[in-house]
């Protein structure tokens, strides 16, 4: 099982599957050293450091994917620092080109890490603390990975059933999908949980692109631009 979730070498065994991130506890498989990839489209991403904006109080991302589009809602209240860490990491293009590369019929769909290899290696430690769990690991909640506590990166899953059972382990939804939860549910899941985390996070897309050519992948993640409130005694606007 796979780090809950980012590489495959290391993994507690919590239920089907694991939920664990494979950041933390053993040493991981030695890799061809790959090619240095062409410069992120945003220069930030390579310094975590830096991205460290409020998000609003309530926001939509829309997802336009191989398999469709879909729209999640964040709610900030729900788990602050998560829902920060998700709103800057699409402003700056984060998941554009990243794959579903864990796919769990009536578990989880997971996904968060970079086709750039340089990115993935500037975010595997730039942690944030955990939040408080405030809302249920319901079907279509979107929800941080971790590998522990105060380990969440930038790993992500989309919950296909209810999985109430991962709330007392610590994962906290900070959004959840309104819009195309039937393409979440279309996201191909041929490849299971063969592909490996460590050598997404070393290779970036080169690794997928060369051993699984089906895989479903983020075509854009953007924020969507917020609606105006109406004006009392106005009619909205069509």
């Amino acid at each position: 099982m796979k780090a809950f979730l980012s590489a495959l070498t290391l993994c507690v065994t919590l239920l089907p599957p694991t939920l664990s991130s494979a950041q933390a506890t053993s040493p991981r498989p030695k890799t061809a050293p790959s090619k240095p990839p062409a410069a992120a489209a945003h220069p930030s991403l390579l310094n975590p450091a830096s991205l460290t904006a409020k998000a609003p109080a309530d926001f939509k991302v829309s997802f336009t994917t191989s398999a469709g589009d879909f729209i999640v809602e964040v709610h900030r209240d729900w788990a602050p620092l998560g829902a920060d860490r998700f709103y800057n990491l699409v402003r700056r293009g984060f998941f554009t080109n990243a794959s579903f590369f864990r796919v769990v019929p009536g578990f989880v769909v997971q996904f968060g890490l970079s086709a750039d290899p340089a990115v993935n290696k500037v975010w595997d430690r730039a942690t944030i603390k955990d939040d408080p769990v405030k809302q249920s690991n319901k079907r279509g909640a979107l929800v941080f990975a971790t590998a522990g506590p105060n380990t969440r990166t930038t790993q992500l899953f989309i919950n296909f059933a209810d999985n109430a059972r991962l709330d007392s382990m610590g994962f906290a939804p900070f959004g959840e999908v309104i819009d195309g939860m039937d393409v979440v549910d279309k996201i191909y899941a041929g490849y299971g949980e063969q592909p490996r985390q460590d050598l997404i996070t070393a290779q970036g897309d080169a690794y997928i692109s060369k051993h699984f050519p089906k895989i479903d992948r983020i075509k854009l993640a953007r924020v969507l631009p917020a609606v105006p409130a109406p004006v009392a005694g106005k009619p909205a606007a069509h």
